[in-house]
Order: structure tokens, then C-alpha cells, then sequence
């Protein structure tokens, strides 16, 4: 618990990253392991994670993300791709908790039904669930980042069409935030104060 509240507390935003300093596909994976156990409405894990990690790639990416720096700086910056809300997967994506004896095999059919009450006919609330989704994804990558000794920072300044065409996006997909990852340099700032607690709580 405490190196939870340690990590959210020592987490900061990392702008400035070392070039020089590389990370391998073994941490990539485990990354997105680790993010991936983020939730999602109904555990419909509509998510998909873009590791831009070659110079090529990175190149691409800067070229439609307003020619930040450091997309070609960081050791690998993730595209973080929502996937609109689609309850047809959830028979799938469920099965492994109804093998491990976590969910009764009859409830599938309920949240299908649940699911699709919720999305089917109705995009504006399939995209949200992808922004949700993505969001969910993304944050938990960074204190994934964190745990392993890596700076992490997100990024919204990127032309998402631009995105979709360079990495073969699908039109069910939705390019939400992009989150460099390496090395950070000793100029980084340290996490910026937050606005005091009684400002933002309301408790009813």
C-alpha cells in the first residue's frame, strides 16, 4: 500500500528524456502487461497499444504529432488506440474468467445483453467507452513506467487522422492520447502542486 501512495505521490510528468538510452521489447511487453490489467465497462478490454520504438517509426509519428521532440527522444512512445464499444467481442473476452470459475458460464448472456443496451445503435456512447477504455490504459501505464525506473509523459498534440493512416488504424479505432516512455533527464520538474483538496471535493 505504501509504495502505491509512494508512486502516485512521486510521479511526474517527463518532457525531457535521454536519447542515448534505449529500451527492449521485453520491457515494452511487460508495460502493456501491466497496463492491461486497468478496468474496462464489462470487461470488454477494448484497447490496442502501439509500441513506436523503431527510428522509422518514430520518425512517422513525430511527422503527425506536431513534430514534437520527444517522440524521437523517449525509448518508445505508445500509441494508446480505444476501440469502439462492441458487446459481439464479450462472449471472447469474458471466456478466460468463466474457464478460471470467476464467472458463471450463464451470466455471459446477461452482460452481452447488458453491453448491448448500452452501445448497439448508439457510436457516441461506443466512443466513449473507447476513450474511457484508452484513458484507463494509459494512466495505469504510467505508474507501470514508474515502477520500473522509467519517466513517462502523455501527449495530445497529434493529428489523429494523421495517425490512422501512418499505423493502420481500423474504423472501429480511435487514436486517444500517445505516452512517450525512457529515461528522463535530470531537468525534468518534479510533480507540479494540485489545487487544494477542498477545492475539488464535494462530499454529499
Amino acid at each position: 500500500m505504501a509504495d502505491v501512495i509512494a508512486a502516485i505521490e512521486e510521479r511526474r510528468t517527463t518532457v525531457l528524456y535521454d536519447g542515448t538510452r534505449d529500451v527492449s521489447d521485453e520491457q515494452i511487453t511487460e508495460l502493456v502487461r501491466l497496463a492491461t490489467r486497468a478496468p474496462t465497462a464489462f470487461n470488454l478490454q477494448n484497447w490496442r497499444f502501439i509500441a513506436v520504438h523503431s527510428p522509422d517509426a518514430k520518425a512517422r509519428l513525430r511527422a503527425v504529432a506536431w513534430d514534437q521532440a520527444k517522440i524521437t527522444e523517449a525509448a518508445v512512445t505508445f500509441i494508446i488506440v480505444g476501440q469502439m464499444a462492441d458487446e459481439t467481442t464479450l462472449p471472447d473476452r469474458l471466456a478466460p474468467a468463466v474457464q478460471a470459475g470467476l464467472m458463471p458460464a450463464a451470466m455471459v448472456d446477461g452482460w452481452v445483453a447488458g453491453a448491448a443496451s448500452l452501445y448497439a445503435g448508439q457510436p457516441w456512447r461506443q466512443r466513449d467507452e473507447a476513450v474511457r477504455s484508452a484513458s484507463f490504459g494509459a494512466a495505469t501505464l504510467f505508474y507501470a513506467a514508474h515502477a520500473m525506473g522509467l519517466g513517462s509523459g502523455p501527449m495530445i498534440g497529434f493529428d489523429p487522422e494523421g495517425v490512422a493512416r501512418e499505423f493502420g488504424l481500423g474504423e472501429n479505432e480511435v487514436p486517444v492520447v500517445l505516452v512517450a516512455v525512457g529515461y528522463g533527464t535530470p531537468e525534468n520538474w518534479p510533480q507540479k502542486p494540485r489545487r487544494p483538496v477542498q477545492d475539488v471535493l464535494s462530499i454529499v
